[in-house]
C-alpha cells in the first residue's frame, strides 16, 4: 500500500501539532493549502512569520502585542478603577470583543493545576501584587476566569491574597458553561456574566 509522498507527510505532521488538530483535520488542511496558488500560500507563510517575528508580550498586562506598552495598557480613556484578571490573552481579545468592559486587564498566563504541577510561582501573581502596591487607583479587581475547576481554585486563591489590598474583588456571574472558554462564548453571555458578577 502506497501512502503520502515525504513532502506531503511532513505538511501533515507539522499540522497534527496545533491543538485541536487530529490525524484527519490535518489531512483536510493539507491538501486546502495544495489547492491554494502560491501567492495565497506564500501570504500564509509570511503570516506565521511575521506573528512570530513581532508579537511580543506586554510588560504591564502580560497579553499580547506588537507594540509596547501595548494599546490597552497605554489607552488614558479606560477606566484606571478597574482591573480585570484572565488566564490568557486570548480571554482578552474575547472580551474587548465584547466591547463593555473599558477598564485594564493582567493576565496570570495560566491557571492554578496541582495536577498539572502549576502553582502560584508559574502565574503571574507575583507582578500582579507588584502592580497592585505600585498603583493605588484600582477600586475594584474583576476575576473573569474560566468557569472550571481550574478556575474557581484560582479565583479563590486569588480572592484570599487580595484582601489585604481592601479593594473590593468581584468573579464574573456563571453566565458561561462549566467547562467552557472565554473565547468561545457568545457576545450576550459575556454581557451576562459581567452584569451578574458578584464580590467575593
Amino acid at each position: 500500500m502506497i501512502g503520502y509522498i515525504k513532502p506531503m507527510m511532513a505538511l501533515i505532521g507539522e499540522l497534527k501539532k496545533l491543538p485541536g488538530i487530529g490525524p484527519r483535520g490535518a489531512e483536510r488542511i493539507a491538501f486546502s493549502i495544495l489547492d491554494m496558488d502560491k501567492s495565497t500560500v506564500e501570504a500564509l507563510r509570511q503570516a506565521l512569520l511575521d506573528a512570530k517575528e513581532k508579537i511580543e508580550v506586554c510588560p504591564i498586562c502580560f497579553s499580547i502585542t506588537d507594540v509596547v506598552p501595548c494599546r490597552i495598557c497605554s489607552d488614558p480613556l479606560r477606566d484606571k478603577k478597574v482591573l480585570c484578571i484572565v488566564e490568557n490573552p486570548k480571554d482578552v481579545m474575547a472580551l474587548e470583543k465584547n466591547g463593555n468592559y473599558k477598564g485594564y486587564y493582567h493576565v496570570l498566563e495560566g491557571s492554578l493545576s496541582p495536577a498539572e504541577n502549576i502553582g502560584p510561582e508559574d502565574l503571574r501573581i507575583k507582578e500582579l501584587l507588584t502592580r497592585l502596591n505600585n498603583e493605588e487607583d484600582y477600586e475594584e479587581i474583576i476575576l473573569a476566569l474560566n468557569p472550571s475547576v481550574e478556575g474557581e481554585a484560582t479565583a479563590l486563591y486569588l480572592s484570599k491574597l487580595l484582601k489585604p489590598f481592601q479593594i473590593k474583588v468581584t468573579r464574573i456571574a456563571h453566565g458561561l458553561p462549566i467547562g467552557g472558554e472565554l473565547e468561545f462564548a457568545d457576545e450576550m453571555t459575556l454581557l451576562y456574566a459581567f452584569e451578574d458578577r458578584k464580590e467575593l
